[in-house]
C-alpha cells in the first residue's frame, strides 16, 4: 500500500507546482488503495506567511485534489505541521549525535563568511571545511556547558558512493566527497528541510516520495540520514522543472504561479487539471482530453518525461475554451451562467434580465470567464463609434446615407431577429450596397466592434430604441 504526501511551505501563494505534484502523488496512492497526506512544512521561520496556509487548502479544493490525512484534516501521524514537531527533531539529531553521525558545530557566522572568502580565493568551492567534524570532546563540552550557540551538522562518510534507483531517472549516484557536512539543526533550534523531511517521512511511513528535480542533489544527504538511524527509505521519484516557453524555469518572481489567480482569471478547474497533468506526461492512449478521475486511474510514472514541459498559456486557452464548451453542452446555458455569477464576472450594470438572450451569442467566443465583460459590454455600455471604421472602404456622404435609410427601415417593423434581417437584406439589395462595407459600417454603429456575436441576433437583443440612438450617434460624429 502507496503512502504518499505533498509538504508545500506557507510562504505566499499556493503554487501551481504544488497542485501539479500532488496529482500525481494522489494517483500513486489511490492506484494500490493507499493514502496521500497533506503535510505543511512551517520551519522557515524568515519566510513564513500566516495566510498561506489557507491559500493552499482553498487552492487545491478548488481544484478537487482531496487528502487522506494532514491539513485540516489530522490523522494517526499528526501533528502534520513542523513547526508543531521541533522536539521530535530535536530527539533525533540527538540520537545522531549519541551514535557518532553528527556532531556539535561552534563556528561562527563570521568565520563560515571568512571560510568561504578564503576557499574562493584559492579557486576552491565554497564549503563547510569540518573544522569541528573531529573536535576534542572536552573543548565541546565546555562550549555547550557555557552555552554557546551551535549547529549539529551530519558526518558525511568519505570515500563513498550514494546510489540509487529513481523510479523517472533510473539510477543516479554521488560521490560522498562532494556533499558537505549538511547542517540538521539550526541554532534556533528549527531544523533545516534536510532532517525534518526524513523524519516526517518515516514517522509518517511514507513509501514513495515524488518531488522535483531541484531535490536530486538532496537525496544523497537524505539517504545518508536513512542509513545513520537505520530506517528503510523510501523510493523516490523526481519530476522535471517546468519551464517557460524560453525554456527558463518558472518562478513566481517572474511568472503567474498562483492557482488562486487562474480562478480569479476566469479559468475552469477542470481545463486546469487537464492542462496541467499533461505537463511532463502522456496519456497511454493519446488523449489530450481527459478527467481528473480518468487520470488518477491511467496516470504511469514510465510515461513521465525527464526534460522539462513548457507551461504553454496558449493550449491553457484552448483547453479552457474546451471545457465551458463542454460544460453547456452538457449542463446547460444556466450553469454557465452561474460560474459567471459565482465568479464574479459579471460586471456591474450588466442587465441580467437578459443573461438568457445574451450568454447564448457569446459563449462559444470566451478563452475565460473573464472575457464575458469585454464581450458584453456593447449591450448596455453606450459608447462613440470609430469615424475611421464607419467609414472603411466609404467616404462620408454614403455612409450618412445609409445611416439615415437604415433607421428609416427599421423604424416601423417588429423588433425580431428575423424580421430585422429581412429589412436589411432588402435594403442592401434595393440599394445595391457592397455588403462587406455596409455590414462593417453597421456593426461598428451599433456595437462599437468589428468582431462581435451574430449581428441581426445582437440587434434583436438590444431594443429599437438603442438600435436608432446608436444609429443616430454615427451620423453625429460623421457630421464633426
Amino acid at each position: 500500500m502507496n503512502r504518499t504526501r505533498i509538504a508545500p511551505s506557507p510562504t505566499g501563494i499556493a503554487h501551481i507546482g504544488t497542485a501539479w505534484l500532488s496529482l500525481f502523488n494522489l494517483a500513486l496512492a489511490r492506484q494500490c488503495g493507499g493514502q496521500f497526506v497533506l503535510r505543511i512544512e512551517d520551519t522557515d521561520r524568515a519566510r513564513f506567511v500566516p495566510e498561506a496556509e489557507a491559500k493552499i487548502y482553498e487552492g487545491l479544493k478548488w481544484l478537487g485534489i482531496d487528502y487522506d490525512e494532514g491539513g485540516t484534516k489530522g490523522g494517526p501521524y499528526a501533528p502534520y505541521h513542523q513547526s508543531k514537531r521541533l522536539d521530535l527533531y530535536k530527539k533525533y539529531a540527538q540520537e545522531l549525535i549519541n551514535k557518532g553521525v553528527a556532531y556539535y558545530c561552534f563556528a561562527t557566522k563570521e568565520e563560515l563568511e571568512q571560510m568561504r572568502r578564503d576557499q574562493i580565493a584559492r579557486g576552491e568551492l565554497p564549503r563547510y571545511d569540518g573544522r569541528w567534524r573531529d573536535a576534542d570532546p572536552r573543548v565541546v563540552a565546555e562550549k555547550l556547558a557555557a552555552g554557546e550557540p551551535y549547529v549539529i551538522r551530519l558526518k558525511v562518510p568519505k570515500g563513498e558512493t550514494i546510489a540509487w534507483t529513481d523510479l523517472i531517472r533510473d539510477k543516479v549516484e554521488f560521490k560522498s566527497d562532494l556533499i558537505d557536512d549538511q547542517v540538521l539543526l539550526k541554532a534556533d533550534g528549527y531544523p533545516t528541510y534536510h532532517l525534518a523531511v526524513v523524519v516526517d517521512d518515516h514517522l509518517m511511513k511514507i513509501t514513495h516520495v515524488l518531488r522535483g528535480e531541484e531535490w536530486i542533489s538532496s537525496t544523497p544527504k537524505h539517504l545518508l540520514l536513512y542509513q545513520a538511524f537505520g530506517w528503510t527509505p523510501p523510493i523516490f521519484a523526481h519530476m522535471p522543472l517546468i519551464r517557460n516557453q524560453d525554456h527558463s524555469k518558472m518562478s513566481k518572481r517572474k511568472n503567474d504561479v498562483s492557482i488562486l489567480s487562474y480562478r480569479e482569471k476566469g479559468y475552469l478547474p477542470e481545463a486546469l487539471i487537464n492542462f496541467v497533468a499533461l505537463l511532463g506526461w502522456s496519456h497511454p492512449q493519446g488523449k489530450d482530453v481527459f478527467s481528473l478521475d480518468e487520470f488518477l486511474k491511467v496516470m504511469d510514472l514510465s510515461r513521465v518525461q525527464k526534460t522539462g514541459p513548457v507551461f504553454d498559456l496558449e493550449k491553457l486557452n484552448w483547453y479552457n475554451g474546451y471545457y465551458i464548451r463542454d460544460l453547456v453542452a452538457k449542463k446547460g446555458m444556466d450553469e454557465l451562467a452561474k460560474k459567471l455569477l459565482g465568479g464574479n464576472f459579471v460586471p456591474e450594470g450588466f442587465p441580467i434580465a437578459k443573461m438568457n438572450e445574451i450568454l447564448p451569442l457569446v459563449y462559444e467566443r470566451l478563452v475565460t470567464l473573464a472575457d464575458f465583460s469585454e464581450l458584453t459590454d456593447f449591450f448596455w455600455q453606450d459608447f462613440t463609434p470609430n469615424r475611421t471604421l464607419l467609414l472603411k472602404k466609404a467616404d462620408v456622404e454614403t455612409v450618412k446615407q445609409q445611416l439615415s435609410l437604415t433607421k428609416a427601415f427599421l423604424e416601423p417593423i417588429g423588433w425580431i431577429k428575423e424580421e430585422i434581417e429581412r429589412t436589411i437584406r432588402q435594403l442592401t439589395e434595393d440599394k445595391n450596397y457592397k455588403k462587406s462595407q455596409y455590414f462593417m459600417m453597421l456593426r461598428v454603429a451599433v456595437t462599437g466592434k468589428k468582431a462581435t456575436p451574430p449581428l441581426f441576433e445582437t440587434m434583436a437583443v438590444l431594443d429599437k430604441e438603442t438600435v436608432l440612438r446608436r444609429l443616430t450617434l454615427a451620423e453625429k460624429v460623421l457630421g464633426e
